[in-house]
């Protein structure tokens, strides 16, 4: 199972949790000035070059323009691209043309948030232009979908990984304490966690233990389900 975790703003931090474990390493491309963490391009960049090999880098991008969001990935050259604006912000045009004009190899995430039955259709509207689903929390009020630290309908996500053809990500409020419960009830593809893996009281500083104790129970879940 594929462990992502946002959102890094210091490569040593970054590091640290590939070294315990994190599959995806998520970071903010863009300042924007729309959330918190962002990093300019050129920081982006530097942490994506300082990641070993193995790792998997994560760009999130606020961008709603395609080629605002095509110059990030030339500067920044992330493995995934993650769109967490609200979904019609990048619809399913500019989905297509994203996936058609991005460069070999790199793949697409869109972020889609559970709230109720539109959540699925959504799902399968855009399902078709993505290499990902990531499943998240909306807050009304906050920017984009996600970073909320609040969950959602686990219902809702489990009939939308059963139904969609890509891997489902499941975020939204998942923390050390409920990650193994929401594998067990959702079965998805890989688990994301952003407010609760920082220090208490930070937005952006990772906390290496939080994380550590995220990735034990994670992989104790999926060594259950096995049986």
């Amino acid at each position: 199972m594929i462990i992502q975790i946002y959102a890094f703003t210091r490569l040593a931090d970054a590091l640290a949790a590939v070294e315990l474990g994190v599959d995806h390493i998520g970071f903010v491309a863009g300042r924007y000035g729309i959330v918190h963490g962002e990093l300019d391009f050129k920081e982006a960049r530097a942490l994506v070059e300082g990641l070993p090999t193995h790792a998997t880098s994560v760009a999130l991008t606020m961008a709603t323009e395609v080629d605002e969001i095509l110059r990030m990935v030339q500067e920044v050259r992330p493995h995934v691209v993650h769109i967490s604006t609200d979904p019609l912000d990048v619809d399913e045009t500019a989905m297509k043309i994203l996936k058609h004009h991005l460069p070999e190899g790199v793949r697409l995430m869109k972020a889609i948030p559970v709230a109720g039955e539109e959540s699925l259709e959504l799902a399968r509207r855009f399902s078709p232009y993505c290499d990902f689903i990531l499943l998240d929390t909306k807050v009304t009020g906050l920017p984009g979908v996600g970073a909320t630290g609040m969950t959602h309908n686990w219902r809702l996500s489990r009939q939308i990984v059963e139904t969609v053809n890509v891997p489902v990500i499941l975020a939204g409020g998942l923390s050390p304490e409920n990650v193994a419960e929401a594998i067990r009830q959702v079965r998805p593809y890989g688990v994301d966690s952003n407010t609760h893996t920082n220090r208490p009281g930070s937005p952006v500083e990772k906390d290496l233990q939080r994380i550590a104790a995220f990735v034990q129970a994670v992989r104790q879940a999926e060594w259950e389900g096995k049986d």
